[in-house]
């Protein structure tokens, strides 16, 4: 008789903890900036949805993998098996995008973090290409294993950055508001939508899940991890966003570093707690600019130097269902899953493929130019941060952790999904894709346009309360 397994064992929450890592990162800033567009009821729901839409996804991107080849390892990989050569094309590039729009965010913002932290040294500009140096040789290392130390560190600092924010927040502006009521924003249509955008950024766990179901040595125990993950990712967004539009409405900036960081809210912060606050931050972007960068480099490596090379046979299901709905797989033997690990498959050795005869120097060309285009775009981007962030998250993350997950898991599973579920995984896809094509529309009207004169201190808000922070008695008084 086989002993019970625990809810979750040791290896369980290794990979909770990988993935807790991996999907709590800058889109946590923007958490209170949801409120003060689309108000607590509008936001809550938002929050709730996307949650509920990015667990079933991520839940749908492991049962796939579940049942495809041993050589699927990567999200390109699983598209190919799915839906053949315009899956594959799909998933590289809206993964790319991600991997690639991400650090170019990560730039910006730390652009933005060193420029408080030494004020009256360089410009912003000259921070983002300082930072792109001195993070060129961690991206120049031939392969980076995913490790749970270097993820932990990269958390950490978001959970500090965040923790610290709130409380300088809700220290300061509370001491000031006894007896006022925080603003509530004025609602449209726009307002509310885009904040789509910021949270389909913040669950960006597709990019993270086949590398980590691989890894696990009972892959099907996946998706439980996946849910219980993402709704304690999904508590502390809820946590960190009520939290920090509490004490200011409407008011909240869009990112939560620079609410503390200078005086439009009517207060100045203790410089050692804004200064921790900022460190703790770049601690997270130090980490991870490499790490989400690297499944780029592995594409691009693909792409235009032939490298990392495999073959996906469409044919095999390891849950002896063949994918064209026949009762037999013409040429191929169906493998059951707790047999999956024998079947054979060549093992591809990433590092090796380094080794050969100028393979190294052609991937360092590769990569640094990748570095150099990031670098390029941050720079012309730095002064549009909050719409940098909600286009890559309406664009390409909600492509690659959302739309496509759910369009593979349909197009595997549609035989034998019940009409509820298939009703259910539609009605997910066709809210995602109609939320990632209008926000990424209306924030790249902003992003690619000319640039738009500056508007009032807080535009989320009515007339009476879009120029000065509702805490100015005599102002309001008057």
């Amino acid at each position: 008789m086989t002993a019970k397994k625990s809810f979750l064992t040791g290896e369980d929450l290794k990979m909770c903890f990988s993935l807790f890592c991996c999907v709590y990162g800058i889109g946590t800033l923007g958490m209170p900036g949801n409120y003060a567009r689309a108000g607590y009821a509008w936001a809550t729901i938002a929050l709730v949805l996307m949650a509920a839409i990015n667990v079933y996804a991520s839940w749908c991107m492991s049962k796939v993998m579940m049942v495809a080849p041993p050589n699927v390892l990567t999200f390109g990989d699983l598209g190919e098996w799915s839906m053949g050569c315009f899956g594959r094309y799909a998933a590289n590039i809206s993964q790319m995008l991600v991997c690639v729009m991400v650090p170019i965010m990560f730039l910006v913002l730390g652009g933005s973090i060193l420029t408080i932290l030494f004020p009256y040294s360089f410009a912003d500009s000259t921070w983002i290409i300082i930072m792109g140096v001195t993070l060129l040789p961690v991206c120049l290392i031939p392969t980076l294993k995913e490790g749970a130390g270097a993820a932990a560190a990269g958390a950490l600092g978001t959970v500090m950055a965040d923790a610290i924010a709130v409380g300088v927040l809700v220290y300061n502006v509370g001491s000031a508001n006894d007896g006022l009521s925080a603003p509530t924003p004025d609602l449209s249509f726009k307002q509310v939508s885009t904040v789509f955008g910021n949270l389909a950024l913040a669950y960006g766990a597709g990019i993270v899940i086949p590398t980590l179901q691989r890894e696990h040595s009972d892959p099907s125990r996946m998706p439980r991890i996946i849910v219980v993950t993402l709704v304690i990712v999904s508590t502390f967004f809820l946590i960190v966003a009520v939290t920090g539009v509490y004490e200011v409405g409407c008011q909240i900036p869009g990112n939560l570093l620079f609410a503390i960081a200078g005086t439009k809210l009517g207060f100045v912060a203790d410089r050692g707690a804004v200064a921790l606050a900022m460190l703790f931050m770049q601690l997270h972007i130090s980490v991870a600019f490499a790490v989400v960068m690297f499944p780029a480099f592995y594409i691009a490596e693909r792409i235009f130097l032939g490298m990392h090379k495999t073959k996906i046979d469409r044919n095999l299901r390891m849950d002896a269902k063949p994918l064209d709905g026949s009762n037999h797989l013409e040429g191929t033997d169906a493998v059951l899953e707790e047999d999956r690990r024998d079947v054979e498959y060549p093992h591809h050795e990433a590092a090796a493929e380094y080794a050969s005869t100028g393979a190294y120097v052609k991937a360092m060309v590769v990569r640094t130019i990748m570095v150099v285009i990031a670098v390029a775009v941050a720079v012309a981007w730095k002064d549009k941060f909050g719409e940098l962030l909600d286009f890559v998250g309406a664009s390409s993350t909600a492509t690659s952790c959302m739309i496509l997950p759910l369009a593979f898991y349909l197009k595997t599973f549609w035989r034998t999904l019940s009409g509820t579920e298939k009703a259910a995984a539609m009605f997910c896809l066709i809210v995602s894709v109609f939320f990632a094509i209008y926000v990424s529309i209306v924030t790249g009207e902003t992003l690619f346009g000319k640039d738009a004169p500056a508007g009032p201190n807080f535009p989320y808000c009515k007339a009476d309360f879009r120029d000065i922070v509702y805490t100015n008695r005599s102002h309001y008084k008057n």
